[in-house]
């Protein structure tokens, strides 16, 4: 009994010593997640192989696992960029992106966990700057906002592609110019407007104008058709036809065939 105690404190100093070694050789990667694996006492990072998976894993005591998020993820940036003229602008953006998973560890190895502020950010914004430098405040403000959009993310995607990052999108969320260029673009494009539809009621009625026109020109070529065709002969012809129709009513009484100073039949006397 009075032995018991020496030998229960080393036990319990190694039951300790265990649980430290075990909690520190387990490491559980989470959902969207991976992670690369440092050996110290072998060759560093390891990049020749995949990196760990989701789940729980049990790694060498010396040994380091790095996680890093392989889902898409966001990242905004606010810059001031000069466009053609020189004037300075403001610009948001953000892009979607995700590291390249069976890379994980070349990142990791040659860029570090910060490669977002040290490679995506400096991309975009040199991006940004070169695409605006083309175009002036009211392209960018108006007609050119999907054209610039695609360009920075055509620029930006070449030079991140050899940097294990794969970018999905990059979306210009809004451009601020100075108040009054900003003012005047809006000016202009309200008198274009204006312009556009008074224009457009112009030609409105011209085009109404000649609808009446040409009913009013086919109305008077009718009427001088059916004038010319009218012979006295023809009316003549006519009038012995209503006068034998109308001898055949019961209520005609008297009917004198003849001809007038027009050369119509005349009809005397009925009910």
């Amino acid at each position: 009994m009075d032995k018991l105690p020496k030998i229960a404190l080393p036990a319990i100093f190694v039951l300790i010593v265990l649980v430290i070694m075990f909690s520190k050789s387990t490491v559980t990667i989470g959902s969207g997640e991976a992670g690369v694996l440092y050996k110290t006492f072998g060759d560093g990072v390891v990049t020749d192989e995949p990196p760990l998976g989701e789940g729980f894993h049990i790694v060498a005591p010396w040994n380091k696992v790095f996680v890093y998020e392989v889902r898409q993820q966001e990242v905004l940036e606010k810059m001031n960029v000069l466009s053609s003229n020189g004037l300075d602008i403001k610009l948001e953006a953000s892009a979607w992106f995700e590291p390249i998973r069976n890379d994980l560890g070349k990142l990791h190895q040659e860029k570090g966990e910060d490669y977002i502020q040290r490679v995506l950010l400096p991309t975009i914004r040199s991006a940004a700057r070169s695409v605006v430098g083309r175009y002036t405040p009211e392209q960018l403000y108006s007609s050119k906002r999907d054209a610039i959009q695609q360009e920075i993310f055509d620029e930006t995607k070449k030079i991140v592609e050899g940097e294990y990052i794969q970018l999905n999108e990059i979306l210009v969320r809004d451009v601020t110019l100075p108040p009054t260029i900003k003012e005047a673009i809006e000016r202009k494009l309200r008198q274009e407007q204006e312009s556009l539809e008074y224009e457009f009621r112009l030609v409105t009625a011209r085009k109404e104008a000649e609808k009446v026109t040409i009913e009013a020109q086919g109305k008077a070529d009718a009427n001088k058709i059916l004038s010319a065709s009218l012979t006295d002969k023809i009316l003549q012809d006519k009038g012995i036809d209503a006068t034998l129709k109308l001898s055949e009513s019961p209520n005609t009484k008297v009917i004198v065939v003849g001809g007038g100073e027009s050369g119509l039949p005349l009809i005397l006397g009925n009910n």
